[in-house]
Parts: C-alpha cells; structure tokens; sequence
C-alpha cells in the first residue's frame, strides 16, 4: 500500500532560507543558480513510467496508465540537493520534446520560454517512505523519514504537465 501525501496549498516550514527556497513563486532553477555555486541537471531516468497514485487526477489518466516520466537530481558543488519528477501523459506531443532535453534545465523553459504555458498554484507536503517520490529522494540522501515536497500543474495546449519537486537535506546549507 502507497502512503499519498496531503498535498496543501500551505508550505509545512516557518519562515527562513528554507522556506523561501521551497516557497519561490518563479524558477527554482535560477533560485538555486543565485547561490553562486556550481549547478547542474544529472537526468536519472527518462522514458515510459507507471503513474503514481496522486498523480493520477492531475495527469488526467486512470490507474493502469502509462506516462512519460523525466527524473532528475538538481546538484550544487556537486552535491544533490533536489530530486523533480516531470510527468505527462505517454501520448503527449507537446510536453515530450521539451522533457527530451537532456542535462538542461526544464525551470528556464518553464518561466519563460513558453508563453501560453498557464500554472496551477504551488502544492506543499511531506513525503514518506513507501511514496515513490520518497524513494526517488533517498536514492540520493540516504534513509529519512520525511522529506518536503512540492508539486506543480503546466498546461500548454491543454495539454497537462506535473512537475514535483523533493528538497533534499544538503540544500539547507547552500541557502543564506
């Protein structure tokens, strides 16, 4: 059984770096480019994935479907500090071939390359092991019993695209 987190359009932190971080309104890409260290896309796997159970409703596809799923860790100095899973439906043609890009950053397409792209308000929640957002995180971070999260809906052509984004313990020290 899948434990679903409680997403809420509220963020779970006080006020702080953290919170800031996890609460920009516009790319969090160029917030994680502002902390003057190095940063990088490492593409974790991309391709044909089973839905998770609360992306369901948001992607528009039942229980058995297929996605196209792209997994990424975010790093600074080379170290992981986010995990972001962007999803969308197997037989979307607009989404694929802006997922189909490699080591580059989808936050910089999403806030502003694109401008028809319309943007669901930001959800909030803390994911727990056996979640598989949380297990994709502790790939990278080792055992937690939780880990924030925050997920987003992009609608081009109506055509929907989710990204969900999990904060990683190391990414507290980056922040100022």
């Amino acid at each position: 059984m899948t434990t679903l987190p409680l997403w809420t359009d509220t963020l779970p932190l006080p006020q702080g770096a953290l919170a800031a971080c996890i609460g920009t309104q516009g790319s969090l890409t160029e917030y994680l480019m502002a902390s003057g260290q190095p940063f990088a896309v490492q593409v974790l796997a991309q391709g044909e994935d089973s839905a998770l159970p609360d992306e369901q409703a948001l992607l528009q596809v039942n229980a058995q479907a297929t996605v196209y799923a792209r997994q990424v860790c975010l790093t600074l100095a080379g170290e992981p500090v986010v995990v972001a899973r962007s999803v969308t439906r197997l037989d979307c043609q607009v989404w694929r071939p802006i997922l189909e890009r490699g080591a580059r950053s989808l936050g910089l397409t999403l806030f502003g390359g694109l401008p028809a792209l319309q943007r669901d308000a930001l959800q909030f929640a803390a994911v727990q092991p056996p979640h598989g957002l949380h297990r994709l995180a502790t790939a990278h971070t080792g055992p937690a019993d939780s880990l924030l999260a925050r997920r987003c809906r992009f609608q081009l052509q109506d055509s929907p695209l989710l990204v969900c984004e999990v904060f990683l313990p190391a990414l507290e020290k980056y922040l100022t």
